[in-house]
């Protein structure tokens, strides 16, 4: 569980499979891991035009419910020396009513040998509380459009409590399945 629920060994060991197989593993954004992968991360701010901006999304390694997170496209906003994830933020996200999400899909693991995996029939759909715009520097503090996490967007007075599968800043899978 530890490896599963902790950003930094998942990213590890995604990165792992990634090198191994690069075209199944292909779906997630470049990553880097702090402070061990600094200079290789340092380099994605060399010879950039003040108009061609990189935005990266910074994580706390051992964190949760949106704790510390923060979007920058500047290395100066990183310590060297802390402890992060780093990915490349995504620009044009696919999006549910002009507003970024995420899916959560349950599973459980029942064994290993041979391997059993069950997973649940229905899932949730988290949305953000403010309609997505490509970051910039005027939005990149707005955690309430580039995040989905709930703990964030309750405290927003845009969050809207579930009426219906198809209304609310959480969704079911099945909703979000058939809308995509």
């Amino acid at each position: 569980m530890n490896i599963l629920s902790r950003k930094n060994l998942f990213a590890r060991n995604m990165l792992r499979m990634q090198k191994k197989f690069p075209e199944e593993y292909n779906f997630f954004p470049q990553t880097w891991l702090l402070p061990s992968e600094y200079a290789d991360f340092r380099k994605q701010f060399e010879n950039l035009s003040k108009n061609k901006k990189k935005t990266f999304i910074v994580k706390p390694e051992a964190s949760c419910q949106g704790r510390g997170i923060f979007l920058t496209r500047n290395i100066e906003d990183l310590n060297p020396f802390d402890h992060f994830v780093v990915q490349r933020y995504l620009h044009k996200p696919f999006l549910i009513d002009e507003l970024k999400f995420d899916l959560r899909i349950y599973v459980l693991v029942s064994g290993v040998d041979p391997l059993r995996v069950y997973i649940y029939k229905e899932g949730l759909c988290r949305l953000s509380t403010v309609k997505y715009q490509p970051p910039a520097a005027s939005n990149l503090n707005n955690l309430f459009m580039h995040l989905t996490n709930y703990a964030i967007n309750k405290s927003n007075k845009n969050y809207e409590k579930n009426g219906s599968e198809e209304i609310g800043h959480k969704r079911s899978l099945t909703y979000t399945l058939k809308y995509i």
